[in-house]
């Protein structure tokens, strides 16, 4: 019998976590739990600190109150094992798709000479504390490949988000839904376990925007990893999502959270015309535009639930 998403191992939990910044209140109290190659997806208005969350759930900067654990251990720093693709495509112009691609596993691989180089310039450059030093260091330097490893892995994953033969175009010469896929395509090839998505595809056309939803989660199939995905997007957020979480305006707190029920293997095209995809949508947009109460209490049964979804693959 198929293991369900929430009785697997916890990779990500965050237990009341806070974040200022001076005397703004930006994150009260998060509390989130995030299991093995579950994807959650999270709501809610601008300002209320959702790519802050990503940040501190990434090693990018500290918080000021509770836990972040991955697997049990403290994050005080970047980690191998998770990676970020941002709104903006964040490509180098000056290098090409291949290069752009292989730039994670460069910077696994570099020498100890190049690292302890690179952690002395950041020390001078941006002051930060030794623990983040010694963070740096750790990332540089785990996970060393080769040239041929690295090589390997870029063909594999180029491959995978549709961008074979451009490999040697530069990102002016591709278009916004090749770019981000680009993004992609580089966090995928440090085979990170845990995804985390900020707004990946809110700068994208509405076509390209949902042909990339489906190829996101037909690469999530092929290859499984935990996600975080932020979005603006209700339907964006039942589309992708296990688990649906809303944020409260700031200081940013987990209002509410639900399971989408439309399992994996899920066709976007059939959960689009469901019923119960428009009623979720009619209740997350009720909560957000209303953020001061609660909706009516959604149905129990509804079109579309679960196994519905899959034609017999497990949730």
């Amino acid at each position: 019998m198929t293991q369900s998403l929430t009785e697997r191992e916890v990779w990500l939990h965050l237990k009341g976590v806070h974040k200022y910044y001076g005397d703004l209140h930006v994150l009260d109290s998060i509390d989130i739990v995030v299991h093995e190659e579950e994807i959650v997806t999270i709501l809610g208005p601008s300002g209320c600190g959702k790519t802050t969350l990503l940040r501190i759930l990434n090693g990018l900067i500290p918080h000021d109150a509770g836990d972040v654990l991955y697997k049990g251990e403290g994050v005080t720093g970047p980690r191998p094992e998770m990676a970020m693709v941002f709104q903006h495509f964040g490509l180098f112009p000056w290098k090409r798709l291949s290069q752009n691609i292989g730039y994670g596993l460069n910077l696994q691989g570099l020498s100890e000479e190049d690292i302890d180089e690179l952690v002395d310039h950041y020390t001078w450059f941006i002051g930060p504390p030794k623990r983040w030093i010694q963070n740096i260091a750790y990332w540089l330097n785990l996970r060393r490949r080769s040239k041929e490893e690295i090589d390997k892995l870029v063909s594999h994953y180029t491959n995978l988000v549709g961008l074979e033969g451009f490999e040697n175009n530069f990102p002016a010469e591709l278009s916004g839904g090749m770019q981000q896929r680009a993004g992609l395509a580089r966090a995928l090839a440090t085979q990170a376990d845990v995804l985390l998505l900020d707004e990946p595809f809110g700068a994208l056309d509405a076509l390209t925007r949902e042909q990339l939803q489906d190829e996101l989660l037909k690469i999530n199939e092929a290859e499984p990893k935990a996600m975080i995905f932020i979005t603006h997007s209700i339907d964006e957020a039942l589309l992708l999502g296990d688990r649906v979480l809303v944020m409260t305006p700031q200081p940013g707190e987990i209002r509410f959270e639900m399971e989408t029920g439309f399992g994996r293997g899920r066709d976007l095209e059939a959960i689009r015309g469901s019923q119960r995809f428009q009623e979720l949508r009619h209740y997350l947009w009720e909560l957000l535009r209303n953020p001061g109460q609660m909706p009516d209490p959604l149905p129990e049964e509804s079109e579309l639930r679960g196994a519905a979804v899959n034609e017999g693959s497990g949730a």
